[in-house]
């Protein structure tokens, strides 16, 4: 039996109502949906559809900086790679072709690092290991982690050329890497010196300046008397010059004593000894050594001490330790700390160094590899390590040696400073003197490559012709665009102060410097012939073609094996991965690439790594930048701004990020913060991220219900026929498209998703669906306003779905297909102009005023609200203050407030009053025509009754 219903009850009018209609879940599960998406994404080829699609097009070409192929990623790998894939979507988005060809950097030590401790763990010797089969596990190690990155990268949604990708260690790579520095060969940017450079005793290698951070550490320090055995004048004699360190362990490497010539010392006499001492550092040097009081007996410039010479604390040892020091005068010695006097052990210092080599005053090596003294040295040899701080401390053997001689006046474990330490290793390094391969930076170069002698190198200057390494990357620099723009004088600071680029390292896991020494005169083969054939076997065999066994054939019957040494060092991986520009944008296996690169992008840090040797190589080979920008981000810190650290528990994993949100809400992250700065990430960060996410998600699932069976070409309506506020609202479209293309040209990503989700919240869910959900449900689907709201939300779809999609690509991809199933992925689609009849200065100024009176009786009705004085706004009867314009009807404006009634008043504020109209039943506004709450008013009527036509068939 049907059930009746209850006369006495109100009809139920739900069935006429037109509410929006949509299978799209509110609730994402992107976890568990994404995998599918991607999966999709690989079996049609994605990538490949768009290289299709884009070809022939402008090309926007970002270079990929190589990240290491050690470990899982973390959270800076995740924002990078999204930040570059942003780039990447956006000029795709615009029309552009914009590959993207993934990179990893495969040689260096960490790698070689991780097998030789798998051989430590097995007791086997590395150097027992053949040569090439270390290489081979090394090599091995390297793509197990090209293979994990990959995976998590394409997890991310990162779109790109992932089944050929370029790994510095393919043959092809190695080849080229040689062909470029064989380039420096050949036009004489290469020297063979000794030189005191950063060196690693636990990694037994040089580093480079990247490679090389500073901590925070407490060190020994000591003063030692050097006693003066000739002096201009005779009363210095028998007196001893202190000088103060924080590296006991240099003192068995001493060849001089640095004063400064302007700076006043004072011969002073405390506890029975005369010390020469800096004059505004003698109080500070008396209470060090125990004393409260001394005697001054006169002071004496700098200058004047020229020709004093002393002899080391260890003289009575003979040899290397009876030759006197003598004292030379340095401008970088200064009165900051110590004594005023610096000793100088060239093998182990810069100003050392340079200073001693302009006496004449050579580096002796005494300090072997792994930090230990070389075992014929007179003092501790065959002991070490120099960074073990029990080996410097003050009971140690350096300190108790000098203070049995009568050298060490005073001694002290409680020096806190910063150090440097490698950055692999985290092991203190030092400074050490060893033969390696540089590249100068300031030998003048002619356009040919020609090397230029003192006389040549003048004349040219005076011709306006030739220049150097430095000054070429300076220039390159300035042609450069940098975003953010401090980032050029960061890279410009760097570039002016930074040494000769140290190449060479005494590693396995590398690509090798493929010179030959000729044995007598030192100098490196420069043959156009056997350069060639170096290459062609690197390109055949990989770099284990350069080995003993190929050296006779390599150099060819020209030349006499017997004649030649093979150099053994391999190149700095940054080396290698600033010469992927050659190998990548060159080469031609990528033929969609070309050089230069429109945009590098990385991490701050990378100014002093990629970005500069990249610089520094091509300016040597090409004489500009491999790029025309470059841009760089911040790092991640833990939601306190604290820096991430495993050791402190802070660190957050982008893997498990994504196990428990999804790959959209990290993009999401990425996206909305400041890059450009250090920003910040954790659990209340990403809860908020969630919530920018459903609502932007909700946005998207409204669209979708609202057009539900909407057809544009029977439907749709002229934007020129259109209601005021439909219009208004394309001419914000308008705005915001403009605002979003600024973005992108700006690489402004944060300003991007910003103006989005602004504009998804505030102009749409909170204004204009809002005040249109009335048409939409209760208007008559023919009736030419709803067909006109419709016509918008077919635009503003069309439109969002486009802009969401860089960011959120998993989501981005449901949207489209849950509407358009057979059109392809919308990562397919572009950005078209945007009509410019759309735009309406007038009519958004005159909007905006009206918005802002809107917020104002939103504001007067919510306490009556909350004070249950009416229900909703549609029961508020709105009297507006005086002088608010009166050119937009009463009726429009109720419906733009979502009330019942609005009048003009001649008070100074909003006033509201509940309403004396009924209530419609369908639409529930207050209105005049309804006779009492729960009725019909006219326009319901009329719906309701074609609505009981269409349902049953007919009049």
């Amino acid at each position: 039996m049907t059930e009746q219903r209850d006369p006495a009850s109100p009809p139920d009018w739900r069935s006429t109502v037109f509410l929006p209609k949509t299978d799209f879940p509110m609730k994402a599960g992107l976890p568990q949906k994404e995998p599918g998406i991607l999966a999709r994404w690989q079996e049609q080829d994605l990538y490949g559809q768009l290289r299709a699609a884009r070809a022939g097009r402008e090309t926007f070409i970002l270079h990929d900086g190589p990240p290491y192929a050690n470990g899982d990623i973390h959270v800076g790998h995740a924002l990078n790679h999204i930040l570059k894939d942003m780039v990447v979507r956006t000029q795709s988005l615009l029309g552009k072709d914009a590959p993207y060809v993934p990179g990893w950097d495969c040689h260096g030590l960490p790698i070689e690092w991780k097998v030789e401790e798998e051989y430590r763990k097995q007791k086997r010797n590395k150097d027992e290991v053949p040569a090439a089969e270390f290489r081979a596990e090394c090599r091995a190690y390297a793509q197990k982690w090209v293979d994990t990155q990959r995976a998590q990268l394409k997890r991310l949604g990162v779109n790109g050329d992932w089944d050929n990708p370029y790994l510095t260690m393919d043959f092809q790579a190695e080849a080229t890497i040689v062909g470029e520095l064989l380039k420096f060969a050949e036009s004489g940017q290469l020297y063979r010196g000794a030189k005191p450079v950063m060196w690693s005793p636990v990694e037994k290698t040089a580093l480079a300046e990247a490679e090389v951070e500073y901590e925070d550490i407490v060190s020994t320090q000591i003063d030692v008397a050097f006693e003066i055995i000739e002096a201009p004048d005779p009363d210095l004699v028998g007196a001893h010059v202190v000088i103060w360190t924080t590296t006991p362990w240099t003192i068995p490497v001493n060849q001089a004593v640095a004063y400064g010539p302007h700076i006043d010392y004072h011969l002073i006499e405390t506890g029975g000894q005369r010390y020469l001492v800096a004059e505004p550092l003698v109080q500070d040097f008396v209470r060090r050594i125990g004393h409260e009081t001394h005697d001054l007996h006169f002071f004496i410039k700098g200058a004047s001490l020229a020709g004093t010479r002393v002899r080391h604390p260890m003289h009575a040892l003979g040899g290397f330790f009876a030759t006197p020091r003598p004292l030379l005068s340095g401008e970088f010695v200064t009165v900051d700390s110590g004594t005023g006097f610096v000793h100088m052990a060239p093998d182990h210092g810069e100003d050392d160094f340079i200073l001693c080599k302009a006496n004449k005053i050579e580096p002796v090596f005494a300090v072997e590899g792994d930090g230990r003294y070389r075992a014929d040295w007179p003092w501790l040899g065959g002991e070490g390590s120099v960074i073990n701080p029990k080996f410097n401390a003050p009971d140690g053997p350096i300190c108790s040696a000098l203070r049995a001689a009568g050298g060490l006046v005073a001694a002290s474990a409680d020096y806190r400073h910063s150090y440097p330490h490698s950055w692999r290793s985290k092991a203190k390094v030092i400074y050490r003197c060893t033969p390696q391969w540089f590249v100068p930076m300031d030998k003048h170069i002619d356009p040919e490559g020609e090397h230029l002698d003192e006389i040549e190198k003048a004349m040219r200057e005076l011709e306006g012709a030739g220049t150097t390494l430095r000054a070429t990357a300076l220039q390159a620099i300035d042609a450069t665009r940098f975003v953010p723009e401090k980032g050029r004088n960061r890279i410009r600071s760097m570039v002016e102060g930074r040494p000769d680029w140290v190449l060479s390292r005494q590693r396995a896991w590398g690509v090798p410097i493929t010179l030959f020494v000729h044995r007598k005169t030192g100098q490196y083969l420069v043959d156009p012939a056997v350069n060639a054939r170096i290459v062609a076997a690197v390109r055949e065999g990989g770099v284990d073609a350069w080995s003993d066994e190929n050296a006779e054939a390599l150099l060819g019957e020209q030349h006499d094996l017997a004649d030649y040494e093979r150099v053994t060092d391999i190149l700095d991986v940054w080396f290698d991965s600033g010469s992927t520009h050659a190998f990548v944008l060159e080469s031609g296996r990528w033929p969609e690439l070309s050089w230069p690169a429109d945009l590098y992008l990385e991490g701050s840090d990378q100014h002093r790594g990629w970005f500069q040797s990249s610089l520094l190589e091509a300016c040597a080979t090409r004489g500009r930048a491999p790029y025309k920008a470059v841009l760089t981000h911040g790092f991640t810190m833990d939601a306190k701004g604290m820096k991430m650290s495993k050791s402190l528990g802070n660190t957050v994993d982008p893997l498990k990020v994504m196990e428990t949100y999804g790959a959209d809400i990290v993009r999401l992250w990425a996206l909305s913060v400041d890059y450009t700065e250090d920003h910040r990430i954790g659990d209340e960060i990403l809860k908020g991220v969630a919530d920018q996410y459903r609502k932007l998600r909700n946005t998207f699932r409204y669209l979708l219900g609202a057009l539900d069976g909407f057809d544009r070409a029977s439907e749709g309506v002229e934007p020129a026929t259109m209601p005021e506020l439909e219009r208004y609202v394309l001419h914000r479209l308008g705005e915001v498209d403009a605002a979003l293309r600024q973005a992108i040209a700006d690489f402004d990503f944060n300003g991007y998703t910003r103006t989005l989700i602004d504009f998804c919240n505030e102009d749409l869910s909170a204004f204009f669906f809002d005040i249109r959900k009335d048409c939409l449900y209760c208007d008559a689907p023919g009736d030419p306003k709803r067909r006109a709201y419709r016509t918008v939300l077919d635009i503003l779809f069309q439109a969002l779905v486009r802009y969401a999609a860089p960011v959120l690509v998993f989501t981005a991809e449901e949207v489209w297909a849950s509407r358009f199933p057979d059109r392809g992925s919308v990562h397919l689609e572009e950005l078209h102009p945007l009509p410019a009849t759309w735009h309406d200065p007038a009519l958004g100024e005159r909007y905006t005023a009206l918005r802002a009176l809107r917020e104002q009786v939103t504001e007067a009705i919510e306490p009556l609200r909350r004070d249950k004085v009416i229900g909703s706004s549609l029961a508020a009867a709105v009297t507006l203050p005086a002088g608010v314009p009166d050119a937009v009807s009463a009726a429009d404006l109720a419906e733009l407030f979502i009330t019942a009634t609005v009048s003009h008043g001649q008070g100074e504020a909003v006033t509201i009053a509940p309403t004396t109209d009924a209530k419609c039943g369908r639409c529930w506004r207050h209105l005049p025509d309804v006779a009492e709450d729960g009725a019909l008013c006219g326009r319901c009527t009329d719906v309701v009754a074609q609505h009981a036509v269409a349902e049953g068939g007919g009049a």
